[in-house]
């Protein structure tokens, strides 16, 4: 049933799609492009309705259509087609079957990388299963291509098997999520779907309807830069205020010191001179309230340290990202209780836990189509120590089958 599920998954890591967060095309990469008609091309043979390659948004599109005579409402399945910023050409995928749970497993031929229980206790909770590592030099793309390897096999089982009744299935492989804009242009009414869900979640189990509110702060300080043996109440130096602005932020209020709940202030950069400087933030919270006080003291900060001098001296481009998608799904809590359902009765025990960061589906709930996140099994993800499991693969993928399958069986 799986049979397909491994070599369709190694072939897609060795795909290099990295998104290009510079760039002012969509998708930001030819190689998503490319990608992208790949997987049409195989969506158009697996015999799938409706198969389009929508340029404007770079989402390729397609339909399972319903083998039942009950009415019932139409299910998307979405991944991404675009890995992180790491290397990730030439990607040379290991499989390590029958994995202890112990061994250290060496990425590279000197064993300078090494994935071991020691820096991994996560490893332990794959004794005996099948692992596809990296060999240390690349990503290894499971975020989130085994998304779409899972969607793709569980496509093929349901075709494979016409007494599995499900309704319309609806499926898209969309760009550019990790660098944050690959929804931006996702399009509602093309997809059609009543409800979906992201394959694009960590280990076996993760069911998440919960993510950040998220915004983004560009602060620019504009100095005075004399010569600092004349400088004595004449220069500003930007460096200086950049500092002092950072300092008048909650010092405990950072991702090194939060989890769970509870939000932050992230310095992404710091750079310039006496004569300019940039600060860049990112600004999360779970709490619409508390995101958006947290946003206005990034402004009275600013507006304070401007009324010490007779110009305007920091400027800040402060603009959202994206909400918290528990404001639209809550609404109709029905569909996290099918995939929790559908992870019941197979078995696995659903993690259901806030999102410390967002989805595409923070997105697309918040265009209409409420899409809560399910795992798509890979751990340590966006570098070198990046792993997955085929088992969980496997896992996932028959998530994605039950969920049509209950679909029906609840209409």
């Amino acid at each position: 049933m799986y049979e397909n599920l491994l070599p369709r998954f190694l072939r897609y890591v060795k795909t290099e799609t990295r998104s290009d967060a510079t760039s002012k095309t969509t998708p930001s990469t030819k190689t998503q492009v490319a990608f992208a008609h790949v997987l049409k091309k195989e969506l158009e043979d697996l015999g799938l309705a409706d198969v389009i390659y929508n340029e404007t948004n770079g989402y390729v599109i397609a339909t399972l259509p319903s083998n039942t005579d009950k009415p019932v409402k139409t299910i998307g399945f979405i991944a991404h087609m675009d890995t992180a910023d790491f290397n990730a050409e030439n990607v040379n995928p290991q499989v390590i079957e029958n994995y202890d749970g112990e061994s250290t497993i060496n990425l590279d031929k000197d064993g300078k990388y090494t994935l071991n229980s020691n820096d991994f206790p996560n490893l332990k909770n794959y004794a005996g299963q099948t692992l596809i590592t990296t060999d240390g030099t690349t990503l290894l793309g499971a975020d989130d291509k085994a998304g779409i390897a899972e969607i793709m096999t569980a496509l093929e089982i349901l075709i494979k098997n016409p007494e599995i009744k499900h309704g319309t299935i609806k499926v898209g492989f969309g760009p550019d999520e990790e660098i944050g804009v690959g929804a931006d242009k996702f399009d509602v009414a093309q997809f059609g779907a009543d409800f979906a869900y992201t394959m694009d979640g960590g280990p076996v189990g993760e069911l998440q309807y919960e993510t950040f509110n998220a915004a983004a702060a560009e602060i620019t300080i504009h100095g005075k830069n004399v010569h600092p043996g004349t400088a004595k109440d004449t220069m500003i130096n930007a460096l200086r205020l950049a500092i002092e602005f950072n300092n008048q932020l909650p010092q405990n209020e950072i991702p090194e010191k939060t989890a769970g709940y509870e939000g932050f202030f992230h310095l992404m950069a710091l750079n310039g001179n006496e004569e300019e400087a940039k600060i860049s933030y990112i600004i999360r919270d779970h709490d619409r309230d508390k995101f958006e006080a947290r946003k206005a003291l990034i402004t009275a900060i600013a507006d304070k340290m401007n009324s010490q001098f007779d110009e305007k001296r920091i400027d800040v481009n402060m603009y959202d990202q994206y909400y918290n998608m528990k404001e639209i799904i809550e609404k109709d809590l029905n569909i996290v209780e099918i995939a929790k359902n559908a992870m019941l009765a197979l078995d696995i025990k659903p993690i259901i836990e806030p999102v410390r960061g967002g989805t595409d589906g923070s997105k697309i709930s918040q265009l209409g189509t409420p899409t809560p996140n399910i795992f798509a099994g890979g751990e340590n993800m966006h570098g070198r120590f990046e792993f997955v499991s085929l088992q969980a693969m496997e896992k996932a993928t028959d998530v994605i089958v039950k969920i049509a399958e209950l679909n029906v069986a609840n209409a």
